[in-house]
């Protein structure tokens, strides 16, 4: 990392311009180091993990927390489960604050490009939008058992009906049409950069890959007790198991990223986005100082 911000410095101290800087930035944005946040039913923590794998407790006093979501802010929201119907605001420092209350059984969490939350009720059929400012108003309903929520980067928002056994798509202006059906319990819902759709499948304790198409096939299996999913910027898929959190490479190769937690629900990384299937930063870097040295040739040229 050190090395690429280096020669784009460099680049841009030569050349300047604007999209030397943009690079720049990009790179310092897409290597920044990701952790990951757990919702535990079995501690009623919020657990912060680095990459290395060091635990802390970021947050406390919850009864069965359970979706994740970060804004653009960087504040964490937790779904603080039926017992208190709530969802509670967590700032980077630590205060926490109630966003919502009075709701059935709040379970899964998403933002969309704009900041609003939506939230997954799952007693109620229905999903909730939340503006920043906490006012709520209902975006969809007619839903058996919504579970968990994600985006993709049309802006289109995805639910998982989980007593249905379908997944459910929803436009902005609230459409809604089933992209998939016949699955046993779906539960956690995450995208992949490239648009494809992985789905907690439950019933056979593996996780769905859904394309853009719609085609289907098993990306894992073998699990105990999956709920939540959650993508790192390096496109690694987590996933929440009973007692164990497990790490998967876009190839396919497994391991156990954190355990003893008993079991852990939701799932986020701090600074995640939409997801946008984005050019390397390095990529980038090279049309940066492409177009500078063109715009330099042209000027001396005139």
């Amino acid at each position: 990392m050190k090395k690429h911000l280096s020669i784009a410095i460099a680049a841009c101290q030569s050349f300047g311009g604007v999209v030397c800087a943009g690079a720049v930035m990009l790179i310092a944005s897409s290597t920044q180091a990701q952790n990951l946040f757990v919702a535990a039913w079995g501690n009623d923590l919020i657990t912060e993990i680095t990459p290395s794998g060091a635990q802390s407790t970021f947050a406390s006093g919850f009864f069965e927390p359970e979706g994740l979501a970060f804004n653009s802010a960087g504040d964490l929201f937790v779904s603080a489960g039926a017992a208190s119907g709530s969802i509670i605001q967590i700032t980077p420092g630590g205060v926490q604050s109630t966003f919502a209350s009075g709701l059935a059984n709040p379970s899964g969490l998403a933002f969309n490009s704009t900041g609003d939350l939506f939230e997954a009720d799952d007693a109620s059929g229905n999903i909730y939008e939340f503006t920043p400012g906490g006012v709520q108003s209902t975006f969809a309903s007619g839903l058996a058992h919504p579970f968990d929520l994600a985006f993709n980067s049309a802006g289109d928002l995805f639910v998982s009906d989980w007593e249905s056994g379908s997944i459910v798509q929803i436009t902005p202006s609230g459409a809604q049409s089933t992209i998939a059906s016949g699955l046993v319990t779906p539960y956690g819902l995450a995208f992949d950069s490239a648009g494809n759709l992985f789905v907690v499948n439950f019933g056979s304790r593996s996780i769905i890959e859904i394309t853009p198409s719609g085609a289907q096939s098993t990306f894992a299996s073998g699990f105990t007790y999956p709920q939540y999913l959650a993508f790192n910027s390096a496109g690694d898929l987590f996933v929440s198991d009973w007692n164990n959190i497990y790490e998967i490479t876009p190839s396919g190769a497994q391991s156990t990223f954190a355990s003893a937690f008993g079991p852990p629900t939701g799932l986020a990384f701090q600074g995640e986005t939409l997801p946008v299937p984005e050019p390397s930063a390095v990529g980038l870097l090279g049309i940066g100082v492409t177009t500078a040295l063109l715009v330099r040739r042209h000027r001396i040229r005139d």
